[in-house]
């Protein structure tokens, strides 16, 4: 079989400049994630991808989330990217449902949270992708957690991918400030080794968001230099592998006994 690459986006309100203290507005924050999805356009034109939502976002715009399901995975990132209750969960699932008219199966925390497998399966959820099993200063640490899919509670988690051994993070943070070379080497050994690559992006990145208050090393490459440089990553993945749903993976996951 050959090797597989899950391509997925949270889909989202950009809120992120509200962490750095840097105010905006809810209509700011939604119109800047739409420009997001207008970006990767020729991204989702060509490569099937999962499109983690939150309702929120998916209430104002549920044309284009309506369209997007026609291609594209659409998987829940909960309600609202910041505020959170365990009622989200369903209600998230639901809501994102009723704009697509297919069933939602997969779940992602904003700012991958931990959450409760209990929870996640009560809200009637397949699997969980909400884990990053690696080290990131202020936000986890999660060393101990396996680096490819597993059964957690009854629940398939679906880890983003860090490379063997030291375990380098291969989210968007490290597509943006790592040498292109390094980058792509690493995700390739990843793919020989597990078999697949889970790796995640924001829309609102590949807009021009330098005046938003936010670090240095989250804006980098962002805006239209940021659609090529992922364009050009998805050519070079393609040579040795396919480019799926993240629904697929899970459902051909079959645990040891």
């Amino acid at each position: 079989m050959k090797r597989q690459v899950y391509l997925s986006f949270d889909v989202e309100e950009f809120d992120m400049p509200l962490e750095y203290q840097f105010d905006l507005s809810v209509e700011t924050q939604m119109h800047i994630g739409q420009l997001g999805l207008d970006a990767i356009q020729p991204i989702l034109a060509d490569t099937t991808s999962t499109l983690f939502t939150t309702a929120n976002f998916a209430n104002h715009y549920p044309a284009a989330i309506k369209a997007l399901s026609a291609k594209h995975e659409i998987a829940s990132h909960t309600y609202y990217h910041t505020a959170y209750q365990t009622e989200d969960l369903l209600r998230s699932r639901q809501a994102l449902e009723a704009i697509i008219q297919q069933p939602v199966t997969g779940l992602r925390m904003p700012r991958m949270r931990p959450v409760s497998m209990a929870d996640v399966s009560a809200a009637g959820y397949t699997y969980d992708s909400s884990i990053n099993p690696t080290w990131l200063p202020g936000r986890y640490n999660n060393f101990h957690l396996p680096r490819t899919i597993y059964l957690e509670d009854g629940m398939k988690r679906i880890p983003a991918s860090v490379s063997p051994g030291i375990r380098i993070p291969l989210f968007w943070l490290s597509f943006k400030n790592m040498p292109y070379w390094l980058y792509l080497q690493l995700c390739q050994q990843t793919l020989a080794k597990d078999g697949y690559l889970c790796l995640y992006f924001h829309p609102w990145e590949f807009t021009p968001i330098e005046s938003y208050g936010l670090p240095g090393y989250t804006r980098r490459w962002c805006g239209p230099t940021l659609v090529n440089r992922l364009m050009r990553l998805i050519k070079d993945l393609s040579k040795d592998a396919d480019f799926g749903t993240m629904q697929t993976l899970a459902t051909s996951f079959q645990p040891a006994e």
